[in-house]
């Protein structure tokens, strides 16, 4: 398969573990993200802080992906605690006002640097309207 590297400095960025994203047969593939400032630290406190932040970063990988929120079509939310899941959905539901891509939320024993969430997503390219 055709694949390509996505990377953008809007978002951090570990170059030797993994890539911000691949694009691969018309489909962009956004590695995992957590709530790290461009600068390596954590946003916070609270998963309201937090879950900002992670989609801050997929937001600008999904643009050098050459796409936007509405090209979401899957969804996986790691939270640390299920506790927090209305609080995240309020913030998920701002960035997903009509397009409500697939999703999966499952509760993980700990996310790396503690954080409280993690999101991956796959998104296409083309958005649809309406549908």
């Amino acid at each position: 398969p055709s694949m390509q590297i996505i990377e953008t400095t809007a978002a951090p960025s570990r170059p030797k573990l993994f890539s911000q994203a691949i694009a691969a047969n018309g489909l962009l593939f956004v590695s995992g993200q957590l709530p790290m400032r461009v600068d390596g630290t954590l946003a916070g406190p609270g998963i309201v802080a937090q879950a900002e932040q992670v989609m801050r970063n997929l937001e600008a990988i999904l643009a050098a992906g050459g796409t936007t929120f509405a090209g979401v079509v899957k969804a996986t939310v790691f939270l640390a605690d299920l506790a927090d899941f209305a609080a995240f959905n309020e913030v998920w539901g701002r960035h997903f006002p009509s397009v409500k891509p697939a999703r999966s939320t499952v509760q993980v024993a700990r996310l790396a640097m503690d954080a409280l969430i993690e999101i991956e997503v796959v998104a296409c390219p083309v958005v649809f309207e309406g549908g």
